[in-house]
């Protein structure tokens, strides 16, 4: 399949970095993060429009998308210290669900097999099946584990006499062996669904789920903490799936099924770079951002980040193990360690940055 660009409007890449085609394995030779659309919301079960998801995590912004975006906490700038292409969508009619979903499965195979980190762009939390599946075919069956941000558990039988729905792909995963059961990690469930019987299947298969209450009551942190060490026990590799409604529907309302009481911003973004900083990440998903239930593009905004700030977690994890210079860390004060030569004029970093500032005010 040649390259289709955005399948529902105009074909502009992830904040202006460089184009490629899933068809063709050689336009994203050497790259490290490659970025796949996937525009489906076949599944949905109540509102649909997150097949307008990629458009919008791709291009809502208030800066010019010159592939460039230095990270503050930091001290990377993801779009440039990694390679990173965008493949643009991947053609996934609606009405054909089988067929959309393998080709998803190939097309994040076919990146994750030339060496690349997936980054998936949904789409409804059905793509998140073919998403890891791909990277497990790579990676190796069963030596994934999985980092869910959900509101709902997605573990689902069937959803209306289906296999295939956002109700039901952790269940297909597990199932199919593609992730184990007991290196399944959800954060932040909540609201009145699963029913007690998909619970009693969960317990079975070793999940660990994190309700908000007990988020709530031991503190984001300390969770995350537990979510890692298992989740680096017997496997080679994690995944990566964020589905936007974990975030409080107050600060992200585009979503198809909103659940009051869920994580801020904020702990989001602290937790996905958290994530990246400290974890092998071998594929990505940001799913269930509906455009259409936005408000002043909140919504979108907020996945653009989770994807920049992912990105910037895994640049910052490759530099310290190259020892290319001491990363920065988040907590560090922001001027900490420039010094006064970036201060004197003529510096290439005082002249970058006072450029940037220029353009955003």
């Amino acid at each position: 399949m040649t390259r289709i660009g955005n399948m529902y409007g105009p074909d502009a890449t992830f904040l202006g970095v460089a184009r490629a085609e899933v068809a063709d394995p050689g336009s994203f030779a050497g790259r490290d993060i490659v970025i796949i659309g996937a525009p489906f919301d076949g599944g949905t079960s109540h509102r649909p429009g997150a097949r307008f998801g990629p458009q919008a995590i791709r291009l809502t912004d208030y800066l010019p998308h010159d592939g460039s975006r230095p990270h503050l906490a930091l001290g990377v700038d993801p779009l440039v210290d990694l390679a990173v292409a965008d493949a643009g969508d991947v053609e996934m009619p609606s009405g054909l669900m089988e067929l959309s979903l393998q080709r998803l499965e190939d097309a994040v195979h076919s990146v994750a097999r030339a060496g690349a980190i997936p980054v998936i762009l949904g789409g409804d939390h059905t793509v998140t099946f073919p998403d890891a599946t791909g990277v497990a075919r790579h990676v190796g069956w069963g030596r994934v584990s999985l980092i869910h941000f959900d509101a709902h558990a997605d573990t689902g039988d069937t959803q209306f006499g289906s296999l295939y729905g956002h109700g039901t792909p952790m269940r297909r995963l597990i199932e199919s062996g593609a992730v184990r059961g007991d290196r399944f990690l959800q954060i932040g469930l909540r609201g009145y669904w699963p029913p007690p019987d998909t619970l009693d299947w969960m317990a079975q298969q070793r999940m660990r789920s994190f309700e908000m209450t007990e988020v709530v009551a031991r503190g984001l942190d300390e969770c995350l903490t537990e979510a890692f060490a298992i989740a680096t026990d017997n496997c080679d590799a994690v995944f990566l799936s964020v589905d936007i409604d974990v975030v409080d529907p107050g600060l992200a309302p585009g979503t198809g099924t909103p659940e009051p009481g869920g994580l801020s911003s904020r702990q989001l973004l602290d937790a996905v770079r958290r994530i990246a900083m400290e974890l092998p990440i071998a594929g990505i998903d940001v799913v269930e951002v509906a455009p259409p239930y936005d408000h002043a593009e909140v919504t979108a905004f907020l996945a653009n980040r989770i994807v920049l700030e992912t990105l910037s977690g895994i640049a910052w994890r490759r530099r310290a193990a190259a020892g290319s210079g001491a990363p920065r860390l988040p907590s560090w004060p922001l001027l900490r360690g420039r010094g006064e030569a970036a201060a004197e004029p003529g510096n290439p970093a005082r002249v970058s940055q006072t450029s940037r500032s220029n353009q955003t005010n």
